[in-house]
């Protein structure tokens, strides 16, 4: 196992490779729909590319959740292994809708999967982009 200390040193080591690797403005959280972002996770367990809906009251949640769905097929078509989940909890109780793309069997503490890990980040990320910008509008609305 690893101390606190050496397993953040690790995670910095993994993301400063990532954006060495990919170097790239990546749209993230700036994505000018309140309440919606896309996000990278990166754990001892698993990699994950979401896109989230949070820090809204539960009616925009709702609209904003609803307004996914209506896109549900079209973003199958760009993330055909794309997971919905509209009550996601979180570690720390908050609650969020997500849509979200995993790869399992990798963990930020093994350097042996940190390729293959930034391979599919960058894929998925490029693709959920590529929807959030062809859609936003309807996003916003």
């Amino acid at each position: 196992m690893f101390s606190k200390k050496e397993s953040k040193q690790l995670r910095e080591q993994f993301w400063i490779s990532f954006g060495k690797s990919f170097p790239r403005k990546w749209i993230l959280y700036n994505t000018q729909v309140k309440g919606l972002s896309l996000k990278f996770h990166f754990d001892m367990k698993r990699a994950m590319v979401s896109l989230d809906v949070e820090d809204l009251s539960e009616d925009r949640r709702a609209a904003l959740w609803d307004n996914l769905l209506s896109l549900k097929a079209i973003i199958g078509e760009y993330l055909p292994d794309a997971q919905f989940e509209e009550v996601y909890i979180l570690k720390n109780q908050k609650v969020l809708s997500r849509i979200y793309v995993q790869k399992e069997k990798v963990s930020i503490h093994d350097k042996n999967t940190w390729e293959d890990t930034m391979i599919f980040f960058k894929g998925n990320m490029s693709l959920l982009e590529e929807f959030f910008l062809e859609y936003q509008d309807v996003l916003k609305s």
